[in-house]
């Protein structure tokens, strides 16, 4: 049953792309490779360039999670936006999927930058990038107990990758700049 005029897991005719949505799929998951790509490439600094732990997963988490996942994320809402809208369980022809995609594509570029700049960028890119993930879990937490949507990409992956990656990184930059 559609929930103020959004999608959910449980309808047979909510669809992305045109297809029906019932059931989830791999690409449900899609957020959990970002963090995953981020702990692989803090492995290997360490293990490869023996630079120290927790400034080799915090480069490799704001560098992955926070540029690359932006700028996916940014490809996303920008070029696929009703189909992002039906996967959130959010209607369609929404102009505001675009201004989100902008605001992915900002904090990507400032997580590539991370390569280059550090100290205060690091602390800048990393705070900024929390607020933005807490504040859409927040907003994705009341969505699904005020109108019950579950749909993947509210109640999914999305919203364990907002919330825990923001304390990795905000634990990751206490321990760095300590």
């Amino acid at each position: 049953m559609a929930h103020r005029g959004r999608s959910s897991t449980h309808e047979t005719e909510a669809s992305v792309a045109g297809r029906p949505r019932t059931d989830r799929t791999v690409g449900d998951y899609s957020p959990l490779l970002f963090p995953a790509g981020g702990i692989l490439a803090g492995i290997a600094q360490v293990l490869l360039l023996d630079t120290p732990a927790v400034e080799a997963f915090l480069l490799a988490f704001l560098v992955i999670v926070v540029g690359i996942q932006g700028i996916w994320a940014f490809l996303g809402h920008y070029f696929r936006s009703d189909e992002i809208a039906a996967f959130i369980g959010w209607p369609a022809d929404n102009p505001f999927q675009k201004e989100v995609a902008f605001g992915n594509l900002a904090f990507g570029v400032l997580g590539i930058l991370c390569l280059w700049f550090r100290g205060g960028f690091w602390i800048a890119t990393a705070i900024g990038i929390s607020v933005f993930m807490l504040g859409a879990a927040i907003v994705h937490v009341k969505d699904i107990r005020e109108t019950q949507n579950r749909s993947p990409g509210n109640a999914g992956a999305i919203l364990w990758t907002d919330v825990l990656t923001s304390l990795v990184l905000l634990m990751l930059l206490t321990l760095y700049f300590l």
